[in-house]
C-alpha cells in the first residue's frame, strides 16, 4: 500500500508560478515512478510529467519549458514547479503511482489561474 498526498496548490494570475508537492509513504520502496495528471472541468484526465527512481523525465508536449518535475528522493517527495502559468492549466492536479499493476492516486490539489 502506498499513500500520496498533493499539496501547494491555489490561485494564481496568468503569467505565475506555483510549486506542487507530492508526498509518498507506506511501501514506497516499490516505487519505480512518479507521474503527475491534471483533470480539468469536463475534459478527461491527462498525464503532464513523470519523473522514474533514476531521473528520467517526460512531459506532456503542452507543459514542456513552462513545468520541471523533481525529486530528491522520487520514493518520498516529488515536485512539479509550474511557471508561466495559463488559464488552461487551470484543474485538479493528482500524483500517481503505479505498483505491481495497482494505480495509487492521492486527493488531488486544485489549480486555478486567471487570466
Amino acid at each position: 500500500q502506498v499513500q500520496l498526498v498533493e499539496s501547494g496548490g491555489g490561485l494564481v494570475q496568468a503569467g505565475g508560478s506555483l510549486r506542487l508537492s507530492c508526498t509518498a509513504s507506506g511501501s514506497i520502496f516499490s516505487i519505480y515512478a512518479i507521474n503527475w495528471y491534471r483533470q480539468a472541468p469536463g475534459k478527461q484526465r491527462e498525464l503532464v510529467a513523470t519523473i522514474t527512481s533514476g531521473g528520467a523525465t517526460n512531459y506532456a508536449d503542452s507543459v514542456k519549458g513552462r513545468f520541471t518535475i523533481s525529486g530528491e528522493n522520487v520514493k518520498k517527495t516529488v515536485y512539479l514547479q509550474m511557471n508561466s502559468l495559463k488559464p488552461e492549466d487551470t484543474a485538479i492536479y493528482y500524483c500517481n503511482t503505479i505498483i505491481r499493476n495497482i494505480r495509487y492516486w492521492g486527493q488531488g490539489t486544485q489549480v486555478t489561474v486567471s487570466s
